[in-house]
C-alpha cells in the first residue's frame, strides 16, 4: 500500500471509536506503521469528561496495543490517583499512533516523533476528540502540546493556565498543559518536584470538572 503523508484517507465517516480504532490498524498516514509492531489507539469510555494526549506509545505500549501501560503509564496512573481523577472516566491516547525508535543491538530506543509524524497523525486525534468530546482535555508533554496548538507553542510558558482549541475547533474542552511522565522517570534529582508538579496540574484538570 502506498504511504500518503496524512491519515485522512484512512479515516471512517464514523465518530464511533470502535470503528475508529479498528481503521486505525490499516493506516500509512506516515513511514512509522513500517516498522511498529501495531498501531496504539486510545482506550477509556466514549463519553469520559476527561481526555489526557501524551506523545506517542513506548515499546511496552507498542507490544501490547495499549496506551500508557509501560513505565510512564503505571507512574501517570498514580499521579491521576493522587489528583483525584477516576481512570474509570478518563481517555487516555497519544499525538502519534505508532512507536518511533532507534535500535540499539536488541533495544529499541524511543524517539521522538518528527512534526511529519505528528501532522500525519492529527486527523486521528481529531476524530477521537470528536467522539469523545471531553469537558478537559491534558496534554501530556511538548509534542502532545505542539498537535494541539502548533509548532511554535511553549508548554513552559503556559503551564498553570486554562487554555481553548484554536479556531476553528470542532469542539471546546478546557485544556491543561503539562510534563509527560516519561520526562519525570528520566529527571533524575528533579524527579521528586517534578512529579509533585504533575499531580498538582492533574488536580488543577480535576477540579475544572466541577
Amino acid at each position: 500500500m502506498v504511504v500518503t503523508s496524512t491519515a485522512e484517507p484512512y479515516l471512517p465517516d464514523t465518530d464511533r471509536l470502535p470503528a475508529l480504532a479498528e481503521a486505525a490498524a490499516g493506516c500509512r498516514g506516515c513511514e512509522l506503521y513500517a516498522d511498529a509492531t501495531q498501531v496504539v489507539f486510545g482506550r477509556g469510555p466514549a463519553a469520559a469528561p476527561m481526555m489526557l494526549v501524551g506523545e506517542q506509545p513506548g515499546d511496552v505500549e507498542d507490544q501490547r496495543g495499549e496506551p500508557f501501560v509501560g513505565p510512564a503509564g503505571k507512574l501517570l496512573d498514580r499521579a491521576l490517583a493522587e489528583a483525584g481523577v477516576d481512570p474509570a472516566r478518563s481517555y487516555l491516547t497519544n499525538a502519534v499512533k505508532h512507536f518511533a525508535f532507534t535500535r540499539r543491538g536488541s533495544r529499541r530506543i524511543h524517539q521522538t516523533p518528527k512534526r511529519s509524524h505528528v501532522v500525519a497523525c492529527r486527523p486521528w486525534l481529531a476524530a477521537e476528540l470528536r467522539a469523545v468530546r471531553p469537558a478537559v482535555l491534558v496534554a501530556l508533554g511538548a509534542t502532545a502540546s505542539q498537535s494541539l496548538f502548533g509548532p511554535s507553542f511553549r508548554l513552559g510558558q503556559h503551564r498553570g493556565e486554562v487554555l481553548h482549541l484554536p479556531e476553528p475547533a470542532e469542539v471546546d474542552p478546557l485544556v491543561v498543559v503539562t510534563v509527560h511522565p516519561s520526562a519525570i522517570l528520566r529527571a533524575g534529582d528533579a524527579r521528586e518536584e517534578m512529579y509533585a508538579g504533575l499531580v498538582a496540574d492533574l488536580r488543577h484538570a480535576a477540579q475544572l470538572l466541577d
